[in-house]
This record gives C-alpha cells, sequence and structure tokens, in this order.
C-alpha cells in the first residue's frame, strides 16, 4: 500500500475507505482532492449517497426523478476523475434526511459490504460560521453514520436482518469527518486537478459559478497554511477520530 501526504509528513493509506454523504457534489466540494490522492496510492475508495440530489435545483420544469438521474449521472462521472467507480444509492428523500433507524441500517449495511479500514463522512456538529456545511441533510447523515460505524456495523445484535442478509459485522478503525475542528491536513496539490475536474462534472451545479477552479483553490490554500503547509500547497481538512 503506499502512502499520502499530510501537513506531518507521509502516513500509509488505508487499505479500503468508504465516504459517506448526504448529496451528490458533496464529496467532491469537500473531499474529493484526498479520495484522488487515496486511490493513487491503491486504496480501494467506495461511495455512500444517502440521497439522489433530487432537491437541488430551483427549476421546476424538470422532474425530480429527472434531476435525480441527471445527478447520478454526474456523480458517477465525478467519481471516476478521481479513480471511483463503486457507488451505493440509498434514496432517501433529498432535503428530509432523518437520522432514524432506517437510514443507520442502510448505511450499516455498506459498511458490511464494503469492509472499509476508514470512513470518511461530514460532521454532525453545526458549524454556524458556513451555513452550507450545516444543511440539515449533512447533519443528519453525519449522526447516521457516526452511528452506522459505531455500534451498529460492528454489533451482530444490531439489526439481526443484515446477517439473514449475509452480511457480517465489520469494526472500522477511523471516522475522517469533514467540517469538524481539524486535526489532520492532507496534502491535495498533485490531485487538486482531479477535484477541479470531479466538480465540473457536476454540471448542473456548477456550469454557473464564476471562477470554481480559483474559489477551490482559495479554500484549499488556506486550508493548506491552517495545517502548516508549506507556502503553495493544497491541503483538506478533516477531524480524525479513532473508531477501532
Amino acid at each position: 500500500m503506499g502512502e499520502i501526504l499530510t501537513g506531518e509528513g507521509k502516513i500509509s493509506a488505508p487499505e479500503r475507505a468508504l465516504i459517506v454523504v448526504a448529496h451528490p457534489d458533496d464529496i467532491d466540494f469537500g473531499m474529493a482532492g484526498t479520495v484522488a490522492a487515496l486511490t493513487h496510492a491503491g486504496c480501494e475508495v467506495a461511495y455512500c449517497l444517502v440521497t439522489s440530489g433530487e432537491a437541488g435545483d430551483d427549476d421546476l420544469s424538470r422532474s425530480a426523478e429527472e434531476l435525480a438521474a441527471l445527478r447520478q449521472v454526474e456523480q458517477t462521472a465525478a467519481a471516476a476523475q478521481v479513480g471511483v467507480s463503486e457507488l451505493h444509492w440509498l434514496g432517501h428523500p433529498d432535503g428530509m434526511v432523518v437520522a432514524d433507524l432506517s437510514l443507520r441500517r442502510d448505511i450499516a449495511r455498506v459498511i458490511r459490504i464494503t469492509r472499509p479500514d476508514v470512513v470518511l463522512c461530514q460532521t454532525s456538529i453545526p458549524n454556524w460560521d458556513h451555513i452550507y456545511i450545516s444543511h440539515p441533510d449533512h447533519l443528519a447523515t453525519a449522526t447516521a453514520a457516526l452511528a452506522a460505524v459505531y455500534p451498529d456495523a460492528r454489533n451482530p445484535r444490531a439489526f439481526p436482518d443484515l446477517l439473514d442478509e449475509g452480511h457480517k459485522p465489520h469494526g472500522v478503525s477511523e471516522i475522517w469527518l469533514v467540517g469538524a475542528e481539524p486535526n489532520r491536513w492532507i496534502d491535495i496539490t498533485d490531485s487538486f486537478d482531479h477535484k477541479v475536474e470531479a466538480l465540473r462534472a457536476h454540471r448542473s451545479q456548477t456550469a454557473e459559478m464564476d471562477d470554481l477552479e480559483g474559489r477551490l483553490r482559495e479554500w484549499c490554500s488556506s486550508s493548506a497554511e491552517a495545517g502548516g503547509l508549506p507556502p503553495g500547497r493544497l491541503a483538506e481538512a478533516f477531524r480524525v477520530v479513532a473508531a477501532g
């Protein structure tokens, strides 16, 4: 297994990682550079999308079903830009995600199927400086994902129907949270172009954005500076939590 570069030096990439988010494009705004770095290092990465993003457009001339289909196509293309081909779509309603037992079970199922060493997800804690991060779907998805990691996916008595389906318990070693107070910065300088192309694949969301690459470069430059990386480097920030 290869290595990835952080603000504190190189670390070994996990063998398998699962990313759990609420909407198509959440991964690519928050962590696509890290995903590209992981897959380049040999990590097998899978995506779990709780919704299909059918509420993510103000143009009511297109049906929710049409928009969902389009956004699934866009996310699949974006994933290919960073070396990911395994996507799990849960089909929960966009804009109405609830951190209930149904969602916990669905995410736990995907964890047991993909058997990751690391789960990357959004934060469950509101950030009032950046309201986008605090979208209720993000918070609910993160709450359910954390519960699915511990205790649900590893507990054979949680959701016995998953055992009936043949999905054996699985313990995750670490959780990497986006949007929480960071303690790890992943250097994405060499994978930044892949992040940009992944976001450009989400044409329904980014086609009208002015200077998308410039905005991303500014955000990632600020993260790198906060993480103590050398001038000119770019980074994505995570809160790493031990789960094993």
